[in-house]
């Protein structure tokens, strides 16, 4: 069976829209029991990330609308990635935007679900500074 390339590294977040931030908060940690790695407000927003299961961080976010849930992929080398895509017809809906672990691109598959895809430059920065 020929083995065919994982075109995106590796699944790093979810990031889930909140339209009550403190309430979700809560919900993850109180309820869920989900460990809080790191939470911050900045730029008029407020973001906390938890280790619900194993994979993913999942990321609360009172930027993002609510309902949503966008996957945000990490790639090794982000501009090669981006030409490999652009070669093959993808266009990025928005970037590179800066995220803290480094550049990022925003697109839409054919039915309108966002997803992301960065060059991870700083890995889990955030977790490493214990914000």
């Amino acid at each position: 069976m020929e083995s065919r390339k994982i075109p995106f590294g590796e699944l790093k977040y979810l990031y889930v829209g909140t339209s009550r931030f403190e309430e979700d908060l809560a919900y993850y940690g109180d309820i869920l029991g989900a460990e809080k790695i790191w939470q911050f407000e900045e730029f008029g927003a407020k973001v906390a990330a938890f280790r619900l299961a194993a994979g993913p961080l999942l990321h609360i976010a009172d930027h993002r609308p609510a309902p949503s849930c966008l996957p945000v992929f990490a790639v090794r080398d982000l501009d090669s990635t981006v030409r490999e895509l652009e070669g093959r017809g993808w266009r990025p809906e928005a970037g590179p935007i800066e995220i803290p672990d480094g550049p990022c691109y925003l697109f839409r598959d054919r039915s309108g679900n966002q997803l992301a895809v960065f060059g991870n430059v700083r890995p889990d920065v955030l977790t490493r500074v214990g914000a």
